[in-house]
């Protein structure tokens, strides 16, 4: 079964015909094993808490542009220590849901715009903003987490010469008999 056959960890389904001509405001709050179970697919040690706030617009012609704002506390792994740490995350964002017959996946020949909204397929009269939360939550997670108070290790130091590296100047020291 693949990601978009499986049942989402968190479903907050939302009719189209609930979004009037003034918009809709909507928040989700991930319940105790709906964190775990997001905790278990984004493979992060846990999430303690998961909860979203959306501003959906209707745009016609079956896109809904939706603002968002996501506040998590997740644990995650310190890529220096590899102990686990928790971590707040606040994220704003900006997505479009739209039909699934009009999405378009993008392809490696078409230059990417940073600055276009996300834009996320549906099929059918409802959008799921619980998934779009879990996908925000994903993209707002460090690829390289590392704790506050971690350090990096020292990098070595180099023996000062006054000469400048050469790539033959260890065959020279070894001439030499160094």
């Amino acid at each position: 079964m693949n990601r978009a056959e499986a049942a989402p960890e968190m479903s907050r389904p939302v009719a189209l015909g609930q979004i009037g001509a003034g918009g809709l405001e909507r928040e989700v709050v991930a319940t105790q094993a709906e964190c775990a179970a997001i905790a278990a697919r984004l493979r992060i040690p846990a999430v303690a808490a998961l909860s979203c706030r959306f501003r959906l617009t209707a745009l016609g012609g079956g896109l809904v542009a939706a603002e968002g704002a996501l506040a998590a506390r997740v644990t995650q792994e310190c890529v220096v220590t590899t102990d686990p740490f928790e971590a707040d995350l606040q994220e704003a964002f900006r997505v479009r849901f739209v039909l699934e017959d009009r999405f378009v996946e993008p392809n490696d020949d078409d230059p990417l715009d940073l600055d276009a909204d996300d834009e996320l397929p549906y099929a059918g009269s409802h959008i799921d903003l619980g998934e779009a939360a879990v996908e925000q939550l994903a993209l707002a997670l460090d690829p390289y987490p590392r704790s506050p108070d971690a350090a990096l290790p020292e990098a070595p130091e180099e023996e000062e010469d006054e000469s400048p590296a050469s790539p033959f100047a260890a065959l020279a020291r070894r001439r030499r008999g160094g």
